[in-house]
């Protein structure tokens, strides 16, 4: 059986750029060799794009955009259905048919409907969630506005934009409990996010939040636990074990996320059957309603009277080996490798 072609895409011009470097590697080792070739495209922190034909080991150590010799600049034929990565040799474009893209990027210019939107275009097929569903997911006010709507709890919030000055800001929180999260309206893996325990803190954290957005969220802080529910399909969906963060303090941050300091992942989660239920039943409802498909991970509290909040949802999560996704799958039997197998169905059936 002839091989499919697999372009797998990591980096980015993202402040996630590091994660995706990591995620991308255990796809990649992971991938079925007698069933995918694999041609890989870096994308530097700048926004260069190349093909690599170098060590995969450089990946993961963050050399592979220094190994010239194995760095071609290509990038994707705008003409739709020929599906032909195109590569600038010294002068002369040559062509590599691809079967399927295989974005392994996290956070803007990647998981934000950019790069999905370049793909359909392209008439190229993609894995994960398309250009609306990536692009309101992304948006933590649009997405909590819209599960809202599906009698879903959210927490309070408010919204601000850069022109909006401090004072403004802070009479307009006023009516929210402390403590607070300011968060970048669109960023991930808990970056530019500060937990504010006293109003003084509020102009740092803004501060830092507009740092990597346009636009700031600020709401309150839930009382409980976070919990996440891994779905992988299109219109038949399968639902990984719920896991569980426990804290011993402060919340789940950048660092906290890829070190486990202070913190450690409970998978299955400690909740009973009937609370367990209800966190997949609401989980399969956000995936719905934000017209997700692939893939996601749906954040959500749970309160100490056992009330569902709805947090945020990660429509490529991280995908290395410890990484929560794939161990909420394997809870339930799906091995990394068939996980990627399955989402390439899903992506070539959509």
């Amino acid at each position: 059986m002839e091989k499919m072609i697999v372009a797998v895409i990591f980096g980015g011009c993202s402040n996630e750029y590091e994660v995706s470097l990591q995620s991308a590697y255990s796809v990649i080792t992971h991938m079925d060799h007698d069933r995918y070739d694999k041609v890989l495209i870096g994308i530097t922190k700048e926004g260069s794009w190349y093909r690599y034909q170098g060590s995969e080991e450089n990946i993961l150590n963050n050399t592979w955009w220094s190994d010239k010799e194995n760095c071609t600049p290509a990038f994707f034929s705008p003409n739709r259905y020929v599906n032909h990565l195109l590569e600038n040799r010294n002068g002369i474009v040559t062509e590599t048919l691809i079967d399927i893209v295989f974005p392994v990027l996290h956070g803007k210019n990647g998981e934000d409907g950019t790069l999905q939107g370049y793909l359909e275009l392209a008439g190229i097929p993609y894995i994960g969630c398309d250009i609306l569903s990536s692009a309101l997911c992304m948006d933590k006010d649009r997405a909590h506005k819209l599960v809202e709507l599906e009698g879903i709890n959210t927490p309070a919030s408010v919204v601000f934009s850069r022109s909006q000055v401090m004072e403004e800001i802070v009479t307009q929180v006023g009516h929210l409990h402390l403590p607070l999260f300011v968060k970048p309206v669109k960023s991930g893996s808990s970056i530019g996010i500060t937990l504010v325990t006293e109003k003084e803190e509020l102009p740092r954290a803004v501060a830092e939040a507009l740092s990597h957005d346009e636009r700031i969220i600020i709401e309150e802080y839930i009382e409980g636990f976070e919990v996440g529910c891994a779905i992988l399909g299109n219109d038949d969906l399968i639902v990984g074990e719920v896991d569980e963060i426990e804290l011993e303090t402060g919340y789940f941050d950048f660092n906290e996320k890829y070190s486990l300091t202070n913190s450690s992942i409970h998978m299955p989660a400690r909740i009973d059957h009937n609370i367990t239920a209800k966190v997949k039943d609401t989980a399969i409802q956000i995936y719905r309603a934000l017209g997700c498909s692939g893939l996601a991970r749906v954040d959500m509290f749970i309160t100490p009277n056992e009330e569902i909040v709805f947090n945020e949802v990660n429509t490529f999560p991280g995908f290395t080996d410890h990484s929560r996704y794939p161990n909420m799958m394997k809870g339930i039997g799906l091995p990394f490798s068939e996980i990627i197998d399955r989402l390439i169905q899903l992506g070539l059936e959509r």
